[in-house]
């Protein structure tokens, strides 16, 4: 059973490096060569943890070859535009002024039912409202609407509006999270000060608290167990 819990941790940490050596855009999308790398790195480590026999550099070196394909293609995908456009294709324009390119849909095989779905999913009921929208390498789709139906922002109407920045947490789940506290330039007993005001006596009874570049505090106290 320790061998089993061993071999099961040595192959976490690797594929946890690989993931993070493939960097943080992988994460969120994956291109066809990263979708590839990803499943068969999934793959490979499961053999020497289903078969304690099998020994632990046939799943650990099948990784890192992989991981290596992977980080050769990213650089050489930066370095030449060919390259990119063979393995990842290009961006497509699905509906331009309003219209659909239904030769844009047939050659990416890409239907009405999920065109709807991707427009529905950005709240766009109008197909004539969209002035441009682009099918990604990713699949996913971006829509820009006609400068009339777009939503109205403070900018346009002249409104002024503080930039908040982006807020620090103080506290979370309980705990004093010093480090953020230093970066707003707070001290301890401003917290203290802060938290008084609201009747709170201890750090533990705060379940959220967050300050940003203008002083705006956003506080959640812990649910009381009933």
């Amino acid at each position: 059973m320790a061998i089993v819990i061993l071999r099961t941790i040595i192959v976490f940490v690797c594929i946890v490096s690989a993931m993070r050596l493939m960097g943080k855009r992988q994460l969120g999308e994956l291109e066809l060569s990263e979708l590839a790398v990803a499943v068969l790195i999934s793959d490979m480590a499961a053999h020497p943890l289903q078969d304690i026999g099998i020994p632990m550099l046939n799943g650990i070196i099948p990784i890192i070859v992989l991981l290596s394909c992977e980080i050769l293609i990213s650089f050489l995908s930066l370095k030449s535009e060919k390259i990119r456009t063979v393995l990842f294709g290009k961006p497509c324009v699905i509906i331009k002024n309003g219209c659909i390119c239904q030769e844009e849909m047939k050659k990416n095989r890409f239907s009405l039912d999920e065109l709807s779905e991707q427009l529905r999913r950005r709240d766009v009921t109008d197909i004539s409202s969209v002035r441009c929208a682009i099918l990604e390498t990713d699949g996913s789709l971006n829509v820009i609407l006609n400068a009339s139906d777009q939503p109205l922002t403070a900018g346009a109407a002249g409104i002024p509006r503080r930039e908040h920045g982006i807020p620090l947490g103080l506290i979370c789940d309980g705990k004093l999270q010093k480090g953020n506290l230093a970066k707003a330039g707070k001290s301890p007993a401003w917290l203290r000060r802060e938290l008084a005001k609201r009747n709170i006596a201890r750090i533990a009874d705060v379940y959220y608290m967050t300050v940003d570049e203008c002083g705006d505090i956003y506080l959640s106290e812990k649910e009381k167990n009933k």
